[in-house]
């Protein structure tokens, strides 16, 4: 019998300022430039899930606006939700998470940022409906439709 396919499910925040820029982290654990976030816990919401990352991550709390984009990791089984928010009040911090935090505007994020990771910060700034997207965990697959 054929095992049933195994996915995990994570969440990201596109956290957008007054000046369109985009909060950004690099990892602590690999030191790429990505948005916060993270897997889902098997107890938490989707929203409440996003908002204890972006924490974790930068120290700030923010505000949900609206679903961006729905990613797909190919080779790793990862289902990303990545969301559009408003900061809070605070200063965001580097934390164990993340060694360094930045603002960055688009074309910052295009240079900082591999192909599957940036497309879903300018999805994010896109007005158009959520996007669907798959990628091989660095560059996006073309749609086979």
């Amino acid at each position: 019998m054929n095992a049933l396919p195994r996915h995990s499910v994570s969440v990201a925040g596109i956290i957008v300022n007054d000046d369109d820029q985009v909060l950004v982290i690099r990892r602590a654990d690999n030191g790429h430039w990505e948005m916060p976030g993270g897997v889902l816990e098997l107890d938490e919401s989707i929203e409440d899930g996003l908002r204890r990352e972006i924490a974790e991550e930068t120290g700030i709390t923010v505000t949900v606006e609206r679903l961006t984009g729905v990613y797909k990791n190919l080779v790793r089984g990862i289902v990303a939700l990545v969301f559009r928010c408003y900061p809070g009040l605070e200063v965001p911090r580097p934390t164990s998470e993340a060694r360094e935090v930045a603002w960055m505007n688009a074309a910052e994020v295009t240079k900082a940022m591999t192909p599957a990771y940036a497309v879903r910060v300018l999805d994010a700034l896109d007005a158009d409906a959520p996007h669907v997207r798959s990628h091989d965990g660095v560059n996006l697959l073309a749609d086979p439709t």
